[in-house]
């Protein structure tokens, strides 16, 4: 049990001996569908875990809603949480009680959980990925058959406890088949008014060798963000090319992390001729290979997190950029957030495959 509801384990039985491919899912529908832990078997190795996150148990007693679980805190943390109605943070005016900001939100005031800050002293409270981080899916089902397993879960997350403008519905899917593993996530303005949604996922990738300067990313971007420090992480508003930089990972096979810190909104994707945004984290020590595609459209960014003491990156697809509705941008600029009239639907989509570089 995690979140009040009990964890969730899709699986599969393994076909042949050589092929890399996924053998189970765990996701937590008692922490808004986070999905906690995907296993594979790769060749030459026993069931390698992919993602960052420690055994259920411990994950129990962390996302426990106490001081450090904030609003959800520690499911961005581990694991891989969903992040809605925003992915990234969001700036305002810190109020009296001091975990509550005002912004302003397709021109409406707006209070959101002030749940995140840097490290240095001083350093701004602000709103950050979302609020269904503690949520607890309403209705959730699975079904399995000889070819895959999956699990729904539908959350009725009205105005998000008077945090957000109108009322959405979701609807989480996750599906662990034999060559893939792919997840969805369908908001609906289920209310009378303009409906503002951003969509995030937050995965925590892990280099199975455990050497991360030889790991390798390749992340299909033009430009990304700057940020005012690596503490706050607040963007500028100012965009810069990644060409000829150390920030250029948009080449065939990626490019080596080497010692480079990475908190980076990367954008301007280049998208396959099916208009995906495909990305990959590579193991050359191990020949292992993860291909992360965005197939909504809507995805026009690439979150990274790599901190250089750590084997694992936060690879993280979004709908929007980090502090979207700010006048940093300036007039016109698409930051990436949908708006819904009522009754209207968008959906997230991203498949995992793995490979042999």
């Amino acid at each position: 049990m995690v979140g009040g509801r009990p964890a969730v384990t899709l699986s599969r039985t393994m076909s042949g001996e050589g092929d890399a491919q996924f053998l189970s899912a765990v996701i937590l529908p008692g922490r808004g569908m986070n999905l906690y832990q995907l296993r594979a078997h790769l060749p030459g190795r026993a069931a390698v875990s992919l993602f960052e996150a420690p055994a259920l148990q411990e994950a129990a007693k962390r996302m426990d809603g106490g001081p450090e679980d904030f609003m959800g805190n520690q499911s961005f943390r581990m694991g891989g949480a969903i992040l809605v109605p925003y992915a990234n943070r969001i700036r305002g005016k810190l109020l009296a009680d001091g975990k509550t900001l005002e912004t302003a939100i397709l021109g409406k005031p707006v209070k959101l959980p002030a749940n995140w800050k840097g490290r240095q002293p001083g350093a701004e409270l602000h709103a950050m990925h979302g609020l269904i981080l503690a949520s607890r899916m309403e209705d959730v089902r699975t079904e399995a058959d000889a070819n895959h397993a999956s699990v729904t879960g539908v959350l009725r997350a009205g105005d998000f406890g008077g945090h957000w403008l109108s009322k959405t519905e979701l609807e989480i899917t996750a599906n662990l088949r034999s060559g893939a593993f792919d997840f969805s996530v369908t908001a609906k303005n289920a209310g009378g008014e303009p409906l503002p949604v951003g969509i995030g996922w937050h995965p925590y990738f892990v280099f199975p060798s455990g050497q991360r300067e030889q790991a390798r990313l390749r992340i299909p971007a033009r430009q990304r963000a700057l940020v005012n420090n690596y503490d706050d992480v607040f963007p500028t508003g100012k965009l810069v090319a990644v060409k000829s930089s150390p920030y250029d990972f948009s080449a065939p096979g990626g490019a080596p992390l080497g010692k480079l810190f990475l908190d980076d909104c990367f954008v301007d994707l280049e998208r396959d001729a099916q208009g995906h945004a495909v990305a990959e984290v590579i193991d050359p020590a191990v020949r292992y290979g993860l291909r992360i595609t965005a197939l909504s459209p809507e995805v026009s960014a690439f979150q990274i997190y790599a901190p250089v003491d750590q084997s694992f990156v936060a690879l993280e697809p979004q709908f929007n950029w980090a502090d979207p509705y700010s006048s940093i941008w300036g007039k016109g600029v698409n930051t990436g957030m949908v708006t819904l009239q009522p009754g209207q639907s968008v959906s997230y989509s991203v498949k995992l495959e793995l490979f042999r570089p």
